[in-house]
């Protein structure tokens, strides 16, 4: 293994102590933390609920985030969503690589390797990466917004590195029925 420094943008200030990337506040934290924190909330509401409620959040956050970004660096379309995967891949998430996107469509496809809750949680046998979900969506919709279109997409964890049999995890974008 090979080792690198973070290729995100990282400032501290000095007086609060706040870290920024891409001058949003961020908070940096263990892995196991988060993780655990995650699971536990998990094991309070269920699955399915706390999926549900992340999902939500997680599209938000995306919309928003996608939308500062490409007005602070002149992005638009494809380029938005890429930039987008960079930026994950580079805070410890894993590593999100776009198989397929087409913004007409309202479709993308994404592959996520090294994922920190794989490495944490290990082969669970079940889709344990749902937190990801709602952020493409997010993203896909603020991009297809900013081109004028009305679509709106769904998106859904199709496969998890957790899982017997899989190497790595898979989310699918799709257009809202």
């Amino acid at each position: 293994m090979t080792t690198t420094a973070p290729e995100l943008p990282i400032e501290v200030d000095s007086e609060t102590g706040i870290w920024t990337s891409d001058a949003l506040p961020m908070l940096y934290v263990p892995r196991h933390f988060f993780i655990n924190n995650h699971v536990a909330i998990e094991e309070a509401l269920g699955a399915e609920k706390y999926a549900e409620i992340l999902y939500h959040a997680g599209y938000k956050s995306a919309w928003h985030w996608c939308e500062k970004e490409a007005e602070l660096h002149g992005l638009e379309g494809v380029d938005v969503f890429e930039h987008y995967m960079k930026r994950l891949s580079q805070r410890g998430w894993g590593i999100f690589i776009t198989e397929d996107i087409d913004l007409d469509a309202g479709t993308a496809r994404v592959r996520l390797e090294h994922s920190a809750f794989v490495y944490q949680m290990g082969k669970v046998n079940r889709k344990i990466e749902y937190m990801f979900t709602g952020w493409f969506a997010g993203a896909m919709d603020q991009i297809l917004a900013a081109r004028g279109s009305e679509m709106r997409t769904v998106a859904e964890q199709t496969q998890s590195g957790a899982e017997e049999g899989c190497e790595y995890g898979l989310f699918v974008v799709t257009p809202e029925n």
